[in-house]
C-alpha cells in the first residue's frame, strides 16, 4: 500500500462511514481495484477507530452527558440497540467474513441501502425525541445495524432508515445513529485485532506505518467533514439523493460480479 492510496481508503473510509452509502462496502471495492491484500484487516481497524475521533468531538456535550449519568436514559437507549447488532456480528462472524473476502454481496448490498434510504424517506410522522423514544424502537434500530455488518450495506443508512422508520425527529436519529457508532466500531475493531493476533500474526504485518497514518488522519478530518455536513444538510436534502448514488454503485459491480470477473468473482 502506498501512502496516496492509504490517505484515498482513509478519506473515503471518513466520508462513507457517516454518509449513507456504506463505509466498509467503499473500502471492499477501492482495495480491490488497487489490488490490496496484505494488511487491510489492519488498515481497516485503524481507519474505523479514526473516523470515531470525529465523533466524540462533535457530540462531546451528548457523550459527557452520557458518562455523568450512566443509567439515564439515553444510556440505556444506546444499550438496548447495542445487544442485538453485537449478537448479530458474533453468531455470523464467519460468514461476514467471508462475504468481506470475496465481495460476493457488495452489489446487493448497496442496493438493500438504497431501497431502506427510499423506502425510510418515504414515511411520515417523524416526532419522537428521546422522551417519546422506546425501548423496542432501540432495538429494532440495533438490528438493523446488525444487518449493516454485511459489505455493501450501510451501518449510517441503516440506522438513520430505521430511525425514521420508527417515527424518530431526523435531528434526533442523526444524534442517535452516530452514537450508536462508538461502541459498535470500539468492539469490532478489538474483535478483529484479537483475531488477528490469535492467528499469530503481527498487526503490523504486511503495511508500512507512513501509509497507515496517513490514511488514519485523512479518515480523521473526512470523518469530521461528513458529520459536520450531514447535520447541515439533514432538514434541507432528501435520503433519495444518496439512494440514486448507491443504486448506480450497486447496479455497475452487479454488471461486472454477473458478466465481467474483473474486480470480483462471477457469480452466475
Amino acid at each position: 500500500m502506498t501512502v496516496i492510496q492509504g490517505i484515498i481508503l482513509g478519506l473515503i473510509q471518513g466520508l462513507a462511514e457517516f454518509l449513507p452509502i456504506s463505509s466498509s462496502g467503499h473500502l471492499v471495492l477501492l482495495q480491490r481495484i488497487f489490488g490490496l491484500q496484505e494488511g487491510t484487516m489492519t488498515f481497516d481497524i485503524a481507519v474505523h477507530l479514526a473516523t470515531l475521533i470525529g465523533v466524540f468531538f462533535v457530540f462531546r456535550e451528548d457523550i459527557w452527558a452520557i458518562i455523568k449519568k450512566p443509567f439515564g436514559k439515553l444510556t440505556l437507549l444506546l444499550i438496548a440497540g447495542t445487544i442485538p447488532t453485537a449478537i448479530i456480528g458474533f453468531v455470523f462472524n464467519d460468514m461476514i467474513k467471508g462475504l468481506f473476502e470475496t465481495g460476493a454481496g457488495l452489489g446487493l448490498g448497496f442496493i438493500l441501502t438504497g431501497i431502506l434510504l427510499w423506502y425510510a424517506e418515504s414515511t411520515r410522522n417523524r416526532n419522537k425525541k428521546l422522551n417519546e423514544m422506546k425501548y423496542i424502537d432501540a432495538v429494532v434500530i440495533g438490528i438493523a445495524q446488525g444487518v449493516a455488518v454485511l459489505p455493501g450495506i450501510s451501518r449510517s443508512g441503516s440506522t438513520l432508515a430505521a430511525s425514521l422508520i420508527k417515527g424518530l425527529n431526523r435531528e434526533f436519529a442523526l444524534k442517535f445513529s452516530f452514537l450508536m457508532s462508538i461502541p459498535v466500531i470500539l468492539g469490532a475493531a478489538l474483535k478483529d485485532g484479537y483475531d488477528v493476533l490469535k492467528s499469530g500474526a503481527s498487526l503490523m504485518s504486511g503495511i508500512e506505518i507512513l501509509p497507515l497514518i496517513a490514511g488514519m488522519i485523512a479518515a480523521v478530518i473526512s470523518g469530521y467533514l461528513a458529520i459536520k455536513f450531514m447535520i447541515k444538510i439533514l432538514s434541507k436534502v432528501s435520503f433519495k439523493v444518496f439512494s440514486y448514488y448507491v443504486f448506480a454503485l450497486g447496479g455497475l459491480i452487479l454488471i461486472d460480479q454477473i458478466f465481467f470477473g474483473i474486480f470480483f468473482d462471477k457469480i452466475l
